[in-house]
């Protein structure tokens, strides 16, 4: 009795020794055998070619035990350049959950900026993700390549057009010619940008540009052309600027017209609360939302007709009486202490109430409804980011894409928005920027300063 239960504890030891060993043996195979799976890997670029500075962008994945590197790699001719390099670690072999790195993404410059030794012609950027390795298996391994083309030689630019004498706050055109296709061009000054467009035949290019009332003293302004990867010139061509006089003004508020302007203009626009009190109502009316209207007629321009709708000169409202001019600096006071500044980019033209408004000059309607400070405005489009503005309407005559002639009768002058009495505020953008009405009233201003130089160059559609 006693051998037969010495036998079975013996051969129950022989069977637990036999599972530690596969289990030994099979932890063996999975330290010797188990990579990670084959990584994927994607490459993609934001531009066309390589210029002064395109961004690479390089993924790479793999889920199993993660990646363990992930390399990106300029190849031009004999040369290769590591751009970027990142190591991870992974799962070890015997574990099947945890951290690990199962995804990762480089973005990585190339081009003349940050790539020394890059020269024109063909190169490849080269991405390769490597998976985690065994005792006895190498790693996982993916590559992927994108060929690009390096081009460092920016257009060149010549101007066409000659005596560019803009005013602070006015407007003018510029005629060039590029020796290539571009991406962008056009003229900047400061922030503000003024693309330029085709003149039919010849191959010239034009744009209309505005100096803006605001831009700080020694601000280049400068045409520019750059193209499809990133390639840049510039070209100075402004002869001579003439400053402009900016006349200032104070405005006393009374209780009387907040509690009149303020409750029509929060009961028309989304998003005013209407609380707080008059003067806090009023403010959030004349800072913030004056800027979102500007916002608003800016983005019209993006919509602007590639064409030109208007001849002559632009026409004023009949019988108009000047009550306030362009650029003028307003100062606000209540009680007599100072509570705001801003600055009307207008022309306030009084005559009789009600009276009928004209279309400066020929147009497609793009706006025509209540808006903010202007109250019940009408916009017109006259190509080429032009845009003539009526606001503090009584009565709109005109709706959208109404095809206006110059001199048609657009509304009725009113006392809508932050207006005092009845009166057109009347202003003139260049792809939203405000500019000068007074020199688009001037016949002499647009034969010499448009016309001519556009004449010279060719004649846009």
């Amino acid at each position: 009795m006693l051998d037969s239960r010495r036998g079975e504890g013996s051969r129950a030891g022989r069977r637990g020794l036999r599972l530690l060993i596969a289990a030994a043996i099979l932890v063996a195979a999975v330290l010797a055998l188990r990579t990670g799976g084959r990584p994927t890997v994607e490459l993609e670029s934001d531009l066309p070619g390589i210029g002064p500075r395109t961004i690479v962008t390089a993924r790479g994945r793999e889920p199993g035990r993660g990646l363990t590197g992930l390399v990106v790699e300029l190849v031009q001719g004999e040369r290769v350049v590591e751009l970027a390099a990142r190591t991870y670690e992974p799962l070890p072999a015997w574990r099947f959950w945890g951290a690990r790195t199962a995804e990762a993404t480089l973005e990585v410059p190339v081009g003349s900026e940050v790539t020394p030794g890059l020269v024109e012609g063909d190169a490849t950027v080269r991405v390769t993700a490597r998976g985690a390795r065994a005792w006895l298996r190498g790693a996982g391994e993916a590559t992927a390549q994108l060929a690009l083309p390096v081009r460092l030689t920016p257009p060149r630019i010549a101007v066409v057009s000659s005596q560019h004498y803009p005013t602070q706050g006015g407007s003018e055109a510029v005629v060039y010619r590029l020796d290539s296709e571009v991406a962008r061009h056009g003229v900047e000054a400061g922030e503000a940008f003024f693309p330029g467009y085709e003149l039919p035949g010849g191959g010239n290019r034009f744009a209309l540009f505005a100096v803006p009332y605001d831009l700080a003293p020694g601000t280049p302004i400068r045409l520019v052309a750059v193209d499809d990867v990133g390639n840049r010139s510039e070209r100075e061509f402004v002869d001579r600027l003439r400053p402009r006089e900016i006349r200032s003004d104070r405005v006393e508020l009374s209780d009387e017209f907040m509690a009149r302007v303020a409750p029509a203009i929060e009961a028309q626009t989304p998003g005013l609360s209407g609380s707080g009190s008059l003067v806090d109502r009023y403010l959030a009316i004349n800072s913030g939302l004056r800027a979102a209207n500007r916002r608003t007629v800016a983005e019209l321009a993006a919509g602007t007709a590639r064409e030109l709708l208007w001849q002559g000169p632009f026409l004023a409202m009949p019988n108009g009486q000047v009550m306030a001019r362009f650029a003028d600096h307003r100062t606000y006071l209540y009680g007599g202490a100072e509570i705001d500044r801003q600055d009307h980019l207008g022309y306030d033209l009084a005559s009789v109430q009600h009276a009928p408004v004209p279309a400066a000059n020929a147009g497609v309607v793009v706006m025509a409804e209540f808006l903010g400070i202007y109250g019940n405005v009408v916009i017109v489009d006259h190509g080429y980011g032009l845009m003539s503005l009526y606001g503090h309407l009584s009565a709109l005559d005109v709706t959208p894409g109404d095809r206006v002639e110059r001199g048609q009768t657009l509304g009725r002058t009113g006392m809508t928005g932050l207006a005092g009495g009845d009166h057109l505020h009347f202003g003139i953008f260049l792809q939203g920027v405000p500019v000068d009405p007074v020199e688009w009233l001037d016949a002499d201003w647009i034969r010499n300063r448009v016309s001519r130089k556009l004449d010279a160059g060719g004649s846009p559609a």
